[in-house]
C-alpha cells in the first residue's frame, strides 16, 4: 500500500516539474519575442511609434505601452505652444533657402550659410542654421551627407566600380536618397538610376527616411527592367539593412557600396538631384505630396525621354537606354517593360 502511494507522489511530483519546465521555455520564448518586437519597434519613427498608442486599451495601461514603445511618457502628452506653428512655418522657408543656396555652393557650412543668410536679411544664429542643415540632410561635400546614416550593426560592401569599365544597360544601377522641400513640409525621394544611360528606372517618395520606400523602389525597377549585375548605393541604413539587401541578394545582384565620405562614387545620381530641383521643385513649391507627386512624374518622365544629355552624345536617356540593347525581364509584357516604346510603335 505505501508503495502504491509512493509512485503516486513522485508521478505528480515529475508531473509538477514537466510544468515548470514548459512555463520556464514559455517564458524564455515570450522575452525572445519581446526583444525582437523591441527592436523592430525601435527602427520605425518616433511619431509612427506614437500612433501606435492605444489610450483605451483593455489590459495595457498607457505606462506600459510607452515603455513596450520606448517612447518618453511626457513626449506623449506634449503638446506644442501656439507660437510653435509660427517658428516651424518660418524654419520651412529657411530649409528652402538653404537647400537652395547648397545647391549652387554645395561646398557651404553652416558658417558660410549663416552669412549668405544674414545678407538676404534674416536674423539668424549658427546653430539654427546647423541643426536645420541637419534636419534636411546637408553637409559640404567634404563631409559625408546626412542622408546617408549608417547603422553599426549592419553589414558594409566593397566598392566594386573602381576601374571597372561600363560600357553597357543593366551593368550597374544606383541609388540615393535626396530631400524635396515643399511649401508645407517636406519630403524624402529615392531614385533608381541605370549608370552608363542615365535612365531614372524607379523612384518613390517618403515621410521618413526608413528603409521600405527603398525597397519598393528597388522591386518596382526590377519588376520592369530586370536585374542589374552590379548595385550600388551610398552606406545608408536603408541601403544595408537585411531586407533590402536580401532583395538583391536573393536576385543574384552583387552589391556595392561608396566608401565613407566618398560621395563621388556615387557621383551620376547625385548629379540628377541639381536639375530635377531647379527645373521641378523650386520654381513650382508644390503645397502637398499629391502635387509633388505628379510634379515629379511629369518632370523624370520629360527627363528620360526629350531632356538630351551632353554625356550620351545629344541622345535622351531612354534613347541611350534602348540603343545599347538593354533587355527588360522576358517575363514581363512590352508595355510593364518599357511603356514608352509600347506606345511610341
Amino acid at each position: 500500500m505505501a508503495s502504491v502511494f509512493s509512485g503516486k507522489a513522485e508521478a505528480a511530483e515529475a508531473s509538477r516539474e514537466a510544468d515548470v519546465e514548459k512555463l520556464h521555455a514559455k517564458i524564455g520564448q515570450l522575452v525572445v519575442e519581446r526583444d525582437f518586437f523591441g527592436e523592430s519597434l525601435r527602427s520605425m519613427s518616433l511619431d509612427r511609434r506614437r500612433a501606435m498608442i492605444e489610450p483605451d486599451h483593455p489590459r495595457l495601461s498607457i505606462v506600459a505601452q510607452c515603455k513596450l514603445l520606448s517612447i518618453s511618457r511626457s513626449g506623449l502628452y506634449h503638446k506644442p505652444a501656439p507660437q510653435a506653428a509660427e517658428k516651424a512655418a518660418a524654419n520651412l522657408d529657411l530649409m528652402r533657402l538653404i537647400d537652395e543656396q547648397f545647391m549652387a555652393t554645395p561646398w557651404y557650412g553652416s558658417r558660410q550659410m549663416v552669412r549668405h543668410l544674414r545678407r538676404a536679411g534674416h536674423a539668424v544664429g549658427r546653430k539654427r542654421v546647423r541643426r536645420l542643415m541637419a534636419k534636411i540632410g546637408l553637409t559640404p561635400i567634404y563631409q559625408e551627407p546626412r542622408t546617408t546614416i549608417e547603422h553599426p550593426e549592419h553589414r558594409k560592401y566593397k566598392y566594386l566600380l573602381k576601374d571597372l569599365v561600363i560600357t553597357r544597360p543593366n551593368h550597374v544601377w544606383c541609388c540615393d536618397i535626396t530631400y524635396i522641400p515643399m511649401r508645407r513640409g517636406f519630403l524624402y525621394l529615392v531614385a533608381v538610376m541605370d549608370w552608363v544611360t542615365r535612365k531614372v528606372l524607379s523612384w518613390k517618395l517618403s515621410n521618413t527616411m526608413e528603409a521600405d520606400f527603398c525597397i519598393e523602389a528597388l522591386e518596382e525597377a526590377m519588376a520592369c527592367y530586370g536585374k542589374p549585375e552590379i548595385f550600388n548605393t551610398d552606406q545608408g541604413s536603408q541601403f544595408t539593412s537585411p531586407r533590402f539587401v536580401d532583395v538583391l541578394l536573393d536576385a543574384g545582384v552583387r552589391i556595392s557600396m561608396d566608401g565613407k565620405g566618398r560621395w563621388t562614387d556615387n557621383v551620376f545620381i547625385e548629379r540628377l538631384w541639381r536639375p530635377l530641383k531647379y527645373e521641378c521643385v523650386y520654381i513650382h513649391a508644390l503645397k502637398a505630396g499629391t502635387a509633388l507627386r505628379a510634379g515629379l512624374g511629369n518632370w523624370i518622365s520629360y527627363y528620360n525621354a526629350d531632356r538630351p544629355h551632353s554625356a550620351l552624345g545629344g541622345a535622351t536617356p531612354d534613347e541611350a537606354y534602348g540603343q545599347n540593347g538593354a533587355q527588360p525581364d522576358p517575363e514581363l509584357t512590352p508595355d510593364q517593360a518599357e511603356p514608352h516604346l509600347q506606345l511610341a510603335a
